[in-house]
This record gives C-alpha cells, structure tokens and sequence, in this order.
C-alpha cells in the first residue's frame, strides 16, 4: 500500500467512526440510572418516593423496631431479621399518606421468596395486612407450599386473582403499577393490566365476608393510607418506587 493509499483509508475510517458514534444527547437518551426521575416524568407529575440512598420517607409500621430493612446498591431491600426473631420483623410504610394515584415500582424476589405491596394502610391494627390491600409478589413456581390463585403474583391477596402473571425469572427485576382511584383498582405486571376490579361493590363485599377477612371487618375500607412493603422473611428487593397523583 502507497502513502496515499494509506491516507486516504484513514481518512474514512475515522469519517465512519464519528458518523456512528452517538453524540452526548443521544447518550443521555439511551442511558437511564434508577430512582431518577426524567424531565418528563417531572413534568407529568411523578415524584420519587425513594432516594436510592437512604430510607428518608420511610419508617416502620407503628414505629416498630427492627432491623430487617436496608439500602445498598440503590436498592431498598428487605434482608430478614439478622436474629430471625419475629419481634424485630416489620413491614416498612412510607411517612406520608396517600389516596387516588399511580404508583410504579421495580422488584425483584429471591427463590422461594413472598412479599406483597400494601396501600391505603392504617396504623390501628396489629399488622398492615390487616387493613390495607395487597399486590401479591411470590415466586410462583418455587414456593415450597401450594398456592391458591389469589396468592400468586399481581393478585389482590385473598380477593381478585391476576388473570396472567407476565413475570420475569426470579432473581430479575419486574415493574409493577397499581392505580388507584375511587373505588377503581387497576394492577399492571410488565406493562400489562393482569388484574382490574371496584372496591367497596356488593362482590368486592361478598369476597370479603366468606373468605380471609371474614372476622377483620376494617379491611379494605381505608380511602387514604400508607404505601407498605411487606416483611416476609426477607429476600425481596424493590427500586424505582415513584408516584403521581391523581
């Protein structure tokens, strides 16, 4: 190969490698970082109810000591008890209270694990679950026990099964969203509505009445309440939880 040969296949090779190498907005458009919200998303009214960093906005139920929670990698996690004494367990709620809104937020779940997101939670009663609605999270197909449908994952716990469960492997992050307003419920799985139902209706009251919740009479009643994560033993990872009132 001559000089100018040389040259000129420099030339256009370098040309190629400006012509696909994206320039710093495209990279920016490309690249997301959990628990930050996008300008968009600023601007259609999401606020981040988790830093990322710490457990600002959040607490224990009935302030309950424990020390099963933690924050680590950006992503807030709940380990078990490090004693795995049930007297140190607790489901972690946020400060404020909420009542018609979006919420998205990502988990994940360890083998054989089982958690739940609870909202419109009050503090009177002896557990969260015991007054506020639950969206399942479990490893379906590796629980050790037999599952009823209404446990499985994206159900309403013991009320409405999911009618499919769009869930990645155990061990990824999934996205889940539930709407909330009124009596109008809607759970999302990946993007998909798995499950959509009317609180408060003579069915919803029916379910209520002959099944779980037969003798906790204030379930489910709550119009505004807490966001919680439930405590289950530990083995459950959440991140990117954000809001948007409605």
């Amino acid at each position: 190969m001559n000089k100018r040969s040389f040259f000129i296949g420099v030339f256009f090779f370098s040309t190629f490698m400006i012509a696909c190498k994206p320039n710093k907005s495209e990279e920016k458009a490309i690249t997301t970082d959990d628990n930050v919200l996008t300008e968009q998303e600023t601007n259609a009214g999401w606020k981040l109810l988790f830093d990322g960093k710490t457990l600002d906005g959040w607490r224990m139920y009935q302030n309950k000591a424990a020390d099963a929670w933690g924050v680590n990698n950006g992503e807030l996690y709940c380990k078990g008890s490090e004693t795995d004494k049930s007297d140190l367990r607790s489901d972690i709620i946020t400060h404020d209270q909420f009542e018609n809104y979006e919420l998205s937020i990502d988990w994940k779940i360890s083998p054989e694990g089982n958690s739940g997101i609870m909202y419109h939670v009050t503090e009177e009663f002896e557990a969260a679950y015991l007054s506020g609605p639950e969206y399942q999270l479990i490893d379906d197909a590796g629980f050790p026990e037999k599952l009823e449908e209404w446990q499985k994952t994206a159900s309403d716990y013991a009320m409405y099964s999911s009618i499919s469960r769009p869930t990645n492997p155990v061990g990824q992050y999934n996205t889940s969203k539930i709407v909330v307003n009124g009596a109008q419920r809607e759970y999302w799985l990946n993007g998909v509505k798995v499950l959509e139902f009317e609180a408060w209706t003579p069915d919803w009251e029916k379910r209520k009445a002959t099944g779980k919740w037969k003798d906790t009479p204030g379930y489910g009643l709550a119009k505004k309440g807490h966001i919680c994560l439930q405590d289950h033993g530990g083995g459950v990872w959440f991140k990117n939880i954000k809001i948007r009132m409605l």
